[in-house]
């Protein structure tokens, strides 16, 4: 059957539009009271963890259904992913995912879904960068100061990740990409061992969350040169970001987002996104976000679809470019 992109819109944003002026009990009055589940397809404490278990109690007042966490974690995400690409559109169930939804399947290409296509894209939540951080011997004090150091000295240098195909690993490898240099990856198991070696000195750079860095910024232990947004982190306006120093275009949003199964009712859809918007804008919550360095980031389901597929296009690129494989 075809569908009209026109008409579906159109139906889409009369869903918005009504569920903006339904009551908050609406949507769970039109579902079963069998329980929803929110999938996190990572490890408990991890981010994307943290914020779904802040939303399933607001979520379940709302809507006036049991609600649980579920983690689901594996393969960089793609395993919870499949789960609910694979589950009835049936307002059961939604996901809590971060940017690298969109990068795994490009690390792990015989995954069974289109992370574009395959999932209802709901809103996103917030967004944080990454700092460029450095080991405080490194004779650098900018971002353009460090690229012209490892330029003189190609090939000699080592920047450390968490791992193959992580944000982190990434982030270095746009940059390579826009600067043209010859540094040498090292990853690790984890960011802990990671940041230790920084601090020790054994690798000279890395790209880390700047929540995660400021610590040991401010106790001197690294230093930072710039963060990956384009225009500076509210959060954190005293850093430049490396598109302001000459590093042009260079933008990088470590977002997080909701999605649920392809196929989810227009009505279903407005609902979950107008519910998900107005949890992110109550004091509190954006008070627990700001705590994991996001700052709300909410929008129409066109809008955070759009930032998929942008970003799924984007690290695909880079991933070839650098030739990039999943450990």
């Amino acid at each position: 059957m075809n569908c009209n992109p026109n008409r579906y819109r159109r139906r889409v944003l009369a869903a918005l539009a009504a569920a903006a002026a339904a009551p908050f009990g609406a949507l769970g009055q039109g579902l079963s009271k069998r329980p929803l589940r929110i999938v996190v397809p990572f490890t408990p404490g991890s981010g994307p963890d943290i914020v779904a278990r802040l939303f399933a109690p607001k979520l379940q007042a709302r809507w006036d259904l049991p609600i649980f966490v579920e983690n689901r974690p594996g393969a960089s995400g793609t395993i919870g992913t499949e789960i609910v690409v694979k589950s009835p559109p049936d307002g059961h169930t939604l996901m809590v995912g971060p940017a690298s939804i969109v990068t795994a399947p490009h690390l792990y290409p015989n995954i069974s879904y289109d992370v574009v296509k395959d999932l209802s894209a709901v809103t996103g939540v917030g967004s944080t960068s990454l700092a460029l951080v450095v080991h405080k011997s490194v004779p650098a004090g900018t971002a353009q100061e460090f690229i012209a150091w490892v330029k003189s000295q190609p090939g000699k240098l080592n920047y450390g990740s968490p791992g193959n195909g992580t944000h982190h690993h990434l982030c270095m490898e746009l940059l390579k990409l826009y600067a043209g240099l010859d540094i040498v990856h090292v990853p690790y198991k984890g960011s802990a061992p990671a940041e230790n070696d920084l601090i020790a000195g054994t690798i000279a750079a890395m790209f880390l969350p700047v929540h995660v860095a400021l610590p040991k910024i401010k106790a001197g232990q690294i230093k930072v040169l710039g963060e990956s947004l384009k225009e500076r982190h509210p959060l954190f306006p005293d850093i430049p970001s490396l598109h302001e120093q000459g590093v042009t275009g260079y933008d990088v949003d470590l977002w997080l987002g909701v999605w649920a199964p392809p196929g989810l009712p227009p009505e279903l859809l407005a609902r979950s996104n107008a519910d998900v918007r107005a949890i992110v804008a109550e004091p509190d919550m954006r008070e627990q976000l700001a705590k994991q360095g996001l700052v709300p980031n909410t929008g129409t389901p066109e809008q955070f679809a759009r930032l998929v597929k942008d970003d799924f296009e984007k690290w695909g690129k880079v991933i070839r470019d650098a030739h990039i494989k999943a450990d």
